[in-house]
Parts: C-alpha cells; structure tokens; sequence
C-alpha cells in the first residue's frame, strides 16, 4: 500500500531515526534521523527490504543483529505487540570506503500499526543510536528543524493526519486554548489514562500530578510564544492507575503550536512516547560503571563523590566552561565534525567553525599543514596528542591571508561509557605573543582567550558531558573557593603536577606551604580581593612534586581569573595552567649555545663569517684578521683577498643564493698574507630563516681545501688510466665474441659427424642383441643431447653475429603474418600442451623492424610461454600490440608459472635456466634483450608465481618515421 506524501513528511520529520517498514520487510518510508545515522540516502533504501539494504558485515560474525531483528519484526507480525530488543550491534555500509562498514550498537524497537480491522499494515522499526552521543544531537536539531518547518501547516493537516495519529503507536494528542484543553487523544495517549475520558478536560485538571514539575510551563510557552519544543528523556512523576503511587517515568516529547486561518496560536500539539525502558537500561549501565569505576582509584572515588553533587557539579562546569579563557571544541566522529566550540574556538578558526561540519571542509588550511592527521591518529589510536608552541598558518577573516600563530595544544581522545574513541577534544591557548616576546625580546602581553559556553540540550548528558570535559580538560585546571583558598575542584591534570599530594578540601598554604611569600600566592589573593583576571607567562616557583619532597625551580604558564556567585560577588579563584619548566629551559639552553657559538667562532682555526639578509657581511671570526693580517673593520672588504679568476664566479653565485634563499657552496682560492701565495678554501653558508620562512641572516664558514684540491689532481691522472683499461677491456671482449662465433662453428662438423654415426649406429646395430632394450633408450638420450647441443651452438652463432653485424635496415613487417608463422612453427608444441594463443594486433598491424630480429622476439616469447606453462590449467597466451607517436609496444602475457622477484632479478641472463624441470639452453631471452636493447627500446616483465608473467617490449621509431599500421 503506498503512502501519502504527508504520511511520508510526518514519518521523515520524526526526531528518533525509524523506519516505516511493510509485512514483507520493504522499507516504505525512512526518518533523515535514520538516513544521518546510517550513511545513507532515502532513494537508496525505500523500496529495498531492509535485510537488502543493510546487509550483515562479514567481518563479525559474532554480531548476531539481522537475525535477532528478523525474529522481533516476525514476533511482532505474528502478535500485534511491540517488542522492545536488547541492544544490538548492527553494522551499517560505509559509504566512503566501499566493502567497509562503521560499526553501530542500536536499541531498537519494533512496533505494529494496524488497519481498521487492526490486522498489521506497517511495522515502525525505531533504533536510537547508542554508539555517538553527538549524532543524537544532531537527530534532535533534525527534528526541532521539520517540526518549525511543519509548524505553519499543522492545522491545515490535522484532518489529513487524523487516521494516521489515531493509529501511531506514539503518544499524540492537541491542547487548546490558555488551559491547554484536550481535543484530540490518540488510542495509545489514551492508555497512560486507563478509565478515564481525557477529552475535553484541562491538562492541569487530567494529570494534576504534572504541576510544578516543568512540563506545563513548556506547554504554557508553546502556547504563548509559538515556538516548537523538542525534548528528549524528559523525567515525571505520575500516577497513571491513580492508585496513589507515582512512577517515574521518561518521555521523548515534540511540542508544535497549532494556528489558526489568521495566524494565532490556538492550541498545541503534543506528540511524545515512552524511552522509560531506554533510560532504565541506560542508567543501570552507568551505575554499574560507576561501580566498578570506584574500585580501582582514588580518582574514581573523587568522581563518584562528585555525582552525588552533580546538579551543584554541573553548576560548577558549566560556570567553568563559560569563564575558560582558551580555544576548546569537541570533534565527533573520524570526520571530526563540529559538536561543540566556544567562541575563542571560532575566532581560532577565522569564525568558520560550523555545528556538525568536518574541521577539514571549514579549515583546509589545517588539514594542508598536517593538523587533521594528527587529529586521525589520536581517534585511531586513543593517544593523545600535545605540542608545546605549535606553528599554524591560520585563515585572517578581516584580511582572508594566512597570518602565522603559535600556540599550547592538546588533542584528547574523548570516549564513550565502552571505552570506545567517539571523538576528540581540542584544547589550545594561543601563546603567539609569548613566542614573539622570546625570539624578538620584547614583553607583550597576551591576550585573554574569550570565554566559552556550552551547547548542551539534553541536561542528564550534559551533566555527564561536562563532567568528562572537565575530567579530560588537557590544561591543569583548578578551582579555589573562600578567603582561605581552599581547592573545590581539581581535574586530572591539575593532580598529575603534583603526584601524591592531596589537594582536594586542602587550602591554599597547606596544601603547598613552600610557596608562602612567593608572588604566586599574592596573585591568588589579589585575583579573591579585586576580581581582576591575572596572567603569567614563564613565572618561575619552586615547589615540590610530592609531599615533602625537594623543592625544584619549575616554570608555568597560568591564569587566575575570579569566580563570580550569583549575586556577582567573588566566591573562589579559577586556574588554568601550562607546566612549560622544558620550553623555558630550552630557552636558557639556547641562550647558552649562542655564547658557546661566539666562543667557538673567536677560537677556531676557520673562517667564520655572517651576513645579513642582503648578503652584506656582518661579522669575521678573528682567523681572518690572522689569515689576512687585516683588522675586522678592514677585512669586511673581503673580495681583495681573492683570486682574480674566482672574484666574479664567486660573486654570482653568491648573489644568486642570496636571491633564491637557498644554502650556498663555492670553491675559491684565497691570498695568504704572510706569503702571497693563494690556497684553495670551501666556502659554504646557510640561510637563518624566520618563522615565516624569510631570511633574516646567514651564517657561513670557510675552509681550508687546498691538499685536498691537490689530490683531486692526482685522481684525475688515475681515472685517465682507467679509461685506457676500459678501452683495453672492451677490444678483449670482441677478441672473445670472435672466439665465441670461431668455437661454435668449428664444432658444427663434429657434432653434425656425431649425429651421422648415430644414425649409421642405430640402422646397423643387432636388434636382438644382449642389451636389446636398452639400445634404443641410449640412442634417444645421444640424439637428444646432441640436439640440444646443436641448438646451443646455433643460438650462440646467432648471439654473435648480432653482437658483431652492422645495423640493418628496418623494413614493414606484417605482424600478423609473423605471428601466425610463428605459430605455425610452434604448432606440435601448442597442439600438446593444448594452448590457446590470442591475437590483438588491430591497433598496430604493420611494424618497422628487421624481420628476423622481430621473428626472434616473438618466438622466443611464445615459445616460453608455451614451455613454462602451470601443469594445473591449459596455457592461454595473449599477444597484443599498439603504436603511439614514438614508439611501438608488444606485450604477451600468459598464464603460466610466474616468477619471484628473485627469478625476475636472474632472468636476462646468458646461460640462466629458472626450472630446471624444463628443457632450454638459457639463451633465449638472453638474445631477445640484446636484440632489443641494440634497437634502443625496453623489456619488462610483470609476474606473481602461480600466476602468470607479461614481457612488455617498447621499441623507439626513428626520427621522422611514421608510427607503423
């Protein structure tokens, strides 16, 4: 049966991701909260069993999700119920990675809508999504945006929808008028009343329990704004039997305001339905974590303590997130997509940080720089990723250029109650004046990042989300309440400076009595007193680790900011702070190799130089006053010192180095002044460059080279030497050709004497002699080596005559006619090996070659193939050809034994056999690559064992011909 479109719009702007599924299983309609968690796409799935369109991931077998949701939807047919299922894990396509899946848990629920003979029309498939809390987020956004969407309509449709609400198995009833009036209760609304008729009774009046638990003043301002209201596991205290005993009880609730024909409000909808079991399971998952959590650490008390404060905690983080003077975003997913940023975030990012956006679609510039893989490997490893200074080109909104910032920054896998990396949480304090003050020498004062605030919707998840937040906040981060300054709150990373100490309900001096006196602690009580924010970079305090232990000179960077009560007066001292004990020393250390480098310049036997941007010299290591007997001041005029010859060589390419900003090296000879004479010196030099990439100094030395040019000399004599071997060698080996061409044709006549004597032997010989059996066997196995030795013979005679021919004229080939010659050649041997030869050579049918080196080529080729062919399957041989401007391409490829790389390594070989199972000489291929390579082309080969192989062969056209065929 189709469905209207209306039926279709309602059932696609449902806040929870569902299904509209007929008897048969067949996906009628889909909710684009189903299609956003799924990775999929409406004309994908409607019209699809649902079974097709989400197939099992073969990759966990153990997941048993299809088969436990056929027999709920089968259960469900067969009973008219609703059956609520346990968790499920039920992977779902990726889109992105075909094949691949992204593993999803479910908590579905299948429920029955029935016709008016109440037989089942439709099955309503309802999963919520418990792997991804943000993906909940946006399933909700979803919803409050198609019901807004909805709202000017809703009355025009009521009528359109009637049936449809009486038969949803969802809560759906409208209020009208300011004492929100009953008019319309669906049969399932109408069971949480059992015994009582709620139409036309004021809602104040049908569930009196509901005042002053919250839900009516929403109804009131649905009513009176005519703003949507979205909520999700909304608690309540009812008593449904009206047996004196309330429930608590937790409903997923959709609120639209319905109008009338002049616009006004008259009256609102409430379409809701039950997560109570949901919340149940959920809650009793938690508080078993909760239990096995406060077993194994202190910390785990700590947050277990804090729960039992949560509403007070979530007051506390909540302020805290609103006053954090620092970037923080929550990224969702392995596409990192935006879930929450502050606004320090969004001015990070050039304002272009988007609610459920990947970070690389609204910042490329961070994904070019490597930023979103460090991201990749922190939610693929569960590692967190932190760097001290980080250099980011960062997206200028006023001026759309990259401007260059620095800044603390960690990356912090985020998990779900599982375990399970969900996501990643950015932290990062902007410390580009800090990085400028250092390397520039000048104090300025950073900025204080602007404060952030939370996003949150539902107030259960946010509670436990801020509280994660604030467990796995990468800063040390602290609060401190009262005059005392007594520690309230201190997070992880706060404890891990100080291991062994307790902190939390210490104050202030007990806690860490060495710092009494130090201006850490003034600061702390003027931030209490006056309200002023105060920041430090780099402030030195010597505190102990642990308790007790020494003290040490440690470095941090911190803000104290004052924390404000409700009536606006300080009330405690917030502390964000950044141990940077490492950067600071690495500072010092630089400092110290400065000097250490101005010392080693002023005593080495070297020229040391430096010279600014332009090239201009700036400074001389004293040798040079020693080397020139010229002072400082007189030996900046450097170029008088040089050669003649070297001064203008030296000169460009000096210049051009500087020009370019790349490292510079030249060879000069430089005038001795105590004895006149010049010697050889390596000069070279390197670029200083600044953090944005330009050249703010270079830094160079001169060495002395002047024996070492002298024996370059004498190794010029020793490769002149060589060159004359070469030659030596080269006249030896056409000395050898010769011998080689000379041996095998002298050994033609005995051999062809031999095979003679052979013959004569085998027609002469007794048949019925002694070893009359054997005969026969001993002649085949003579004949055959002296086959195999003639075709040696003949193959090396060939061999040298190609190496010692002249070149000859190429002519047309017609290489179809070569190819079926070839093969009428090899027809026993392809007859008995029962192989299949196919033939491509349309798009090259003529070759300009010498006919038998071509004929060469492919037989050997085919040949090989054919011999080397898997006993396990018939051979199938494909020849193919084609022709480009500049060249000509053979390939044949077979699908025999294949080859290592090993083999591949051996195979041109002289002499080289790989099975020896099969007959042949080890010259073949040997010649094929000679003839080849003496045309000035390629071969290469292409094999896997068990495979096959495929010889490529590229031969060059000669300048000016024309591509062949």
């Amino acid at each position: 049966m189709s469905l209207s479109p209306d039926v279709e719009l309602l059932l696609a702007a449902l806040p929870q991701p569902c299904l509209l599924l007929s008897p048969a299983f067949v996906i009628e309609a889909v909710s684009d909260a189903y299609l956003a968690a799924t990775l999929t796409r409406r004309e994908q799935l409607v019209g699809q069993t649902i079974f097709a369109a989400f197939p099992d991931n073969p990759q966990t077998p153990q997941a048993q999700g299809p088969r436990n949701l056929l027999a709920s939807l089968q259960q469900v047919l067969a009973t008219g119920q609703p059956h609520q299922m346990a968790p499920q894990r039920y992977d779902v396509p990726d889109p992105a990675r075909p094949g691949q899946f992204v593993e999803r848990h479910w908590q579905p629920r299948n429920s029955p809508v029935l016709d008016a003979q109440g037989r089942v029309a439709h099955l309503l498939h309802v999963a919520q999504d418990v792997t991804a809390d943000v993906q909940a987020h946006a399933r909700l956004l979803d919803s409050q945006a198609a019901a807004e969407a909805a709202r000017a309509e809703a009355e025009m449709q009521r009528q359109r929808f009637y049936e449809l609400l009486m038969q949803l198995p969802a809560h759906v009833a409208v209020h009208e008028g300011p004492d929100q009036v009953f008019t319309l209760v669906n049969p399932y609304y109408q069971r949480l009343a059992p015994g009582r008729d709620l139409l036309g009774q004021p809602i104040r009046e049908a569930w009196p329990e509901l005042v002053g638990q919250g839900i009516l003043d929403v109804l009131d301002g649905v009513y009176r704004t005519g703003e949507p209201f979205v909520g999700t596991e909304l608690p309540f205290q009812v008593d449904f039997a009206r047996a004196g005993q309330p429930e608590q009880v937790y409903f997923n609730a959709f609120f639209l305001p319905l109008r009338g024909p002049e616009g006004q409000v008259r009256g609102v909808l409430d379409f809701s339905y039950d997560v109570t079991e949901q919340v149940r399971a959920r809650q009793q998952l938690q508080q078993l974590n909760q239990e096995l959590e406060a077993r194994v650490a202190e910390r785990t008390a700590q947050l277990a303590a804090a729960l039992a404060r949560a509403e007070q905690q979530h007051q506390l983080l909540h302020q805290l997130l609103g006053q954090v003077p620092a970037s923080l975003a929550a990224l969702a997913g392995p596409e990192h997509r935006h879930v929450f940023s502050n606004d320090a975030y969004r001015a990070w990012t050039g304002q272009r940080a988007a609610e459920n956006v990947p970070l690389a679609a609204c910042c490329p510039e961070l994904a070019a720089q490597g930023f979103v893989a460090r991201l990749d490997e922190v939610y693929r490893t569960g590692r967190p990723f932190a760097e001290a200074e980080l250099a980011l080109a960062l997206h200028d909104p006023a001026t759309g250029q990259r401007v260059p910032r620095f800044a603390d920054v960690l990356c912090q896998p985020l998990t779900d109650g599982a375990g399970q990396v969900t996501g990643t949480l950015v932290f990062s304090v902007d410390v580009t004046e800090q990085v400028r003050a250092r390397r520039q020498n000048e104090a300025l004062q950073a900025q204080v990042l602007a404060a952030a605030q939370a996003q949150a919707q539902e107030r259960e998840l946010q509670r436990q989300r801020l509280h994660r937040f604030f467990e796995q906040a990468p800063a040390a981060v602290a609060i401190l309440s009262g005059p005392d300054l007594v520690y309230e709150l201190v997070n992880p990373g706060y404890q891990a400076l100080f291991p062994d100490r307790p902190l939390a309900g210490q104050p202030l001096l007990r806690a860490f009595p060495e710092i009494a006196g130090h201006p850490v602690h003034h600061t702390f009580r003027q931030v209490y007193e006056t309200g002023r924010t105060h920041q430090e970079l780099g402030m030195c305090i010597p505190v102990a680790r642990t308790a007790g232990g020494p003290l040490e000179e440690r470095y941090f960077n911190y803000i104290q900011q004052a924390r404000h009560d409700e009536h606006g007066q300080v009330d405690g001292v917030l502390v964000f702070a950044f141990e940077v004990t490492a950067q600071v020393q690495a500072q010092q250390r630089a400092e110290r190799s400065e000097a250490r480098f101005r010392h080693l310049a002023e005593t080495t036997p070297m020229v040391v130089w430096e010279a600014d941007a332009q090239g201009q010299t700036t400074y001389l290591s004293p040798h040079w006053e020693r080397f020139t007997t010229a002072a400082n001041g007189q030996g900046l005029g450097w170029q008088q010192y040089v050669h003649p010859d070297d001064q203008q060589p030296f000169l460009q390419a000096w210049l051009a180095a500087v020009a370019g900003g790349q490292p510079f090296q030249a060879e000069l000879r430089l005038r001795v002044a105590a004895t006149g004479q010049y010697r050889w010196h390596l000069d070279r030099a390197v670029p200083v460059l600044g953090t944005a990439g330009n050249v703010l100094q270079w830094v160079g030395a001169a060495i002395d080279i002047h024996e070492q040019k002298q024996a370059e000399q004498g190794f010029q004599d020793v490769a002149h030497q060589l060159t004359a071997a070469n030659a030596q060698l080269t006249r030896t080996n056409r000395d050898l050709d010769n011998f080689i061409y000379t041996a095998s044709h002298d050994l033609k006549s005995p051999i062809t004497n031999i095979e003679g004597l052979l013959l004569a032997l085998r027609q002469h010989l007794a048949e019925d002699g002694p070893a009359q059996a054997l005969v026969p066997q001993l002649l085949d196995m003579m004949q055959g080596a002296v086959e195999r030795f003639q075709l040696t013979i003949a193959q090396l005679t060939d061999l040298t005559r190609l190496q010692q021919a002249p070149d000859e004229a190429p002519e047309t080939v017609d290489l179809t006619a070569l190819v079926e010659a070839v093969c009428l050649d090899l027809g026993p041997a392809l007859t008995a090996a029962r192989a299949q030869v196919q033939v491509d050579v349309a798009a090259c049918p003529t070759v300009s070659f010498t006919p038998r080196h071509l004929r060469s080529i492919v037989y050997n080729l085919l040949s090989n193939a054919v011999k080397y062919a898997d006993p396990a399957r018939h051979p199938v041989v494909q020849l193919r050809a084609h022709c480009t401007p500049r060249a000509v391409f053979l390939a044949v490829t077979d699908n025999g034994l294949g080859l290592t790389e090993e083999q591949q390594a051996q195979l041109f070989g002289l002499f080289r056999r790989l099975h020896s199972h099969v007959e042949g000489s080890g010259v073949g291929l040997y010649t094929v690559k000679k003839i080849v390579d003496n045309a000035g082309g390629t071969i290469t080969v292409r094999s896997q064992p068990g495979q096959g192989s495929t010889f490529t062969i590229q031969l060059p056209l000669a300048a000016g011909e024309p591509a062949a065929g």
